[in-house]
């Protein structure tokens, strides 16, 4: 929902520390790698009680390598593997989160769970498409050049780093947080399935 805004003002930045990174000699992957390692990193920092805003700096870090391995592989050239690689690693972060909170409190296992489980939900509905969109030779810019084809939504990239953000200032509201949010992600898999129907089901 957010994305579309945000990307006018984060993108050609990301675009211009790509170019720099890539002529240094960096590889998109060893972004993604990095990333993923805060991103774990982050997770950990929640799941063994500390205060939860120590993980705020890995944890946005991670979100900043996520757009940065993109940039330097358009500078270098993508791969498929690299595109294959930089989902993975986001929906590795995208569960170890909410999985960190469960394990940081036992009250917090119900939401984290749902939480998880419209992840799966949303994620499935995302990569389903992609799917079908590649096998339609469909393409769309509309999120930046990516290797996947990406469906808007209402919450994206931007909507769910506020939500984690939102969750390590405030720790005591996780659950709330939680249930909101996951409640809006089945919204958005439910249009994303609304939309398959009407692009796929003739």
């Amino acid at each position: 929902m957010f994305d579309g805004v945000a990307r006018k003002v984060v993108d050609p930045l990301l675009t211009k520390a790509g170019a720099w990174a890539a002529a240094q000699g960096f590889r998109a992957n060893q972004a993604t790698f990095t990333g993923l390692a805060l991103g774990a990193l982050a997770a950990a920092i929640i799941a063994a009680g500390a205060p939860t805003a120590l993980a705020l700096t890995p944890l946005l870090a991670n979100r900043i390598l996520d757009g940065l391995d993109g940039a330097i592989a358009r500078a270098k050239g993508k791969t498929d593997f690299g595109g294959f690689l930089d989902i993975v690693a986001d929906f590795a972060f995208y569960g170890l989160i909410p999985f960190a909170f469960a394990l940081r409190d036992g009250a917090n296992a119900l939401a984290a769970s749902f939480l998880l489980l419209t992840f799966y939900i949303n994620g499935a509905s995302f990569l389903g498409f992609a799917i079908l969109a590649e096998k339609r030779a469909m393409h769309t810019a509309v999120r930046g050049d990516k290797s996947l084809y990406f469906t808007v939504g209402l919450m994206e990239g931007a909507e769910t780093i506020l939500a984690l953000t939102a969750m390590c200032l405030w720790p005591q509201h996780f659950a709330p947080i939680a249930w909101v949010f996951g409640a809006l992600c089945l919204v958005t898999a439910a249009a994303r399935i609304l939309l398959a129907r009407q692009v796929f089901g003739r």
